[in-house]
């Protein structure tokens, strides 16, 4: 017998999801990643270590993402926003001569001042007004902890950034397939008055096949991830 799912539903104002980011840009991709979930879930646990048999029990179980718009007044899916670009400073406005101060100023790794002067000018992407139902999977045991996790969390939850807050309840119940748990997204989403414009499908389906690096293996200081095929189907 397979394992059950759990319903996740992410909407907020903005969200971002970074797959293959850099320090200087700080990129989005166009829904959420199997590792931006799981370190959602560590969030409402309270668990900021490696983490490493806790995550090899949910590497290979499914993941299916449904991504929801706005309508307009006749009832038609709003086009999608382009991804929002915030220009961001760190480490300017610092007084390099206080030493508390100095802490929060970028230095190279020998703790010396970063060529060109201390701040840094960085790019950070966010998708804007969306809102996705996310089925996981894995054991049932593992679904109750996430879940009773998520309803009372540890730290603050946050969909991608510290910035991206949730505007509704995460967890929308657990299910026996993710057929079921997609109907309740969808009947959830239809509440809302949003439509559907794409479904994210792990492994290699019809539609758009992708390669993300998003299977975390290790969180904490030295993270580890794999790679995971996902399959894009665009919805009329």
């Amino acid at each position: 017998m397979s394992n059950p799912y759990l319903l996740l539903w992410l909407e907020a104002p903005l969200q971002s999801w970074g797959h293959d980011s850099k320090f200087g840009r700080r990129d989005s991709l166009g829904f959420p990643t199997k590792s931006g979930v799981l370190g959602l879930l560590c969030c409402a646990r309270g668990a900021g270590g490696e983490e490493i048999a806790w995550l090899e029990k949910w590497a290979d179980q499914d993941m299916q993402v449904m991504a929801f718009v706005p309508r307009d007044k006749q009832g038609k899916p709003l086009p999608c926003q382009a991804l929002m670009r915030d220009f961001h400073m760190v480490g300017s406005g610092y007084d390099d001569q206080d030493p508390w101060m100095t802490l929060m100023i970028p230095k190279t790794s020998e703790g010396k001042k970063a060529v060109g002067g201390g701040a840094k000018m960085t790019y950070r992407y966010y998708l804007q007004d969306m809102a996705f139902a996310v089925a996981i999977q894995a054991p049932d045991v593992l679904l109750k902890e996430a879940a009773e996790a998520l309803v009372s969390p540890m730290w603050d939850l946050y969909l991608g950034r510290k910035n991206c807050v949730p505007t509704e309840f995460i967890v929308q119940g657990i299910f026996a397939t993710a057929g079921q748990a997609m109907q309740v997204g969808e009947r959830l989403a239809a509440n809302k008055n949003r439509a559907p414009i794409f479904r994210v499908l792990q492994g290699e389906h019809e539609g758009e096949v992708l390669m993300l690096n998003d299977i975390p293996l290790q969180f904490g200081e030295h993270k580890k991830y794999r790679d995971r095929r996902v399959t894009v189907q665009r919805m009329e």
